[in-house]
């Protein structure tokens, strides 16, 4: 009984952290690629050797550049000159604003993208989902509903960024008294993980 416990326990503490270490090794991957390949095959061509997480490297460097450029005066006028002469190509014009909008909600602290956790009764009466708060209804769909609606993100497990939208009444919605970071790790787990207790406490 004891080797059991022993091996759950060891199981519980060191699965979170090879599941949270591929993750990052998935994307790290991922950004390696896009510069990586290039640069190796200039390098092994010419040197003879690859160089393992130079796309990253360059990725890294030249976000610290970009982001240098945009704060000053004449950066934010050629960042702006690219970003108009950018939309004016097919499809970008439709994808990148709505790109733009939600990675600046993501990483804004003043204006994040998801303001609350709420419980709706949703998709159906007697039925309840776990969403977040993102925003206000406009006007013309609370002028055609004939009330207030609020814009409410239903989730989905096990990815929180992954789900819909739903305009949802707001005599309908329950805010709850829980934070942004546990309610995604409600979403996350499946409810495995409940808000405001620690799994690996309560099992250890």
């Amino acid at each position: 009984m004891s080797i059991r416990r022993y091996f759950g326990t060891g199981l519980l503490i060191t699965l979170p952290v090879f599941i949270t270490l591929y993750l990052i090794f998935i994307v790290i991957r991922f950004v390696d690629s896009i510069l990586g390949r290039v640069s190796n095959f200039y390098i092994k061509q010419h040197f003879g050797f690859v160089v393992p997480g130079i796309g990253l490297i360059l990725s890294v460097i030249i976000i610290f550049i970009i982001g240098f450029v945009a704060t000053n005066f004449f950066g934010k006028r050629i960042i702006h000159a690219l970003e108009h002469w950018f939309l004016k190509f097919p499809f970008i014009r439709q994808i990148y604003p709505a790109a733009k909008q939600i990675v600046d909600s993501f990483i804004s602290k003043d204006s994040p993208a998801f303001k609350k956790v709420v419980l709706a009764e949703y998709p159906s009466k007697g039925l309840y989902a776990i969403g977040f708060l993102t925003n206000d209804s406009f006007k013309e769909a609370n002028d055609k509903a004939g009330k207030e609606l609020l814009h409410v993100f239903i989730a989905t497990t096990p990815s929180p960024l992954t789900g819909f939208l739903a305009l949802i009444p707001k005599d309908d919605v329950r805010f709850l008294d829980i934070s942004i970071e546990e309610g995604v790790k409600l979403i996350v787990s499946g409810g495995i993980v409940k808000p405001g207790v620690s799994e690996v406490t309560k099992r250890i």
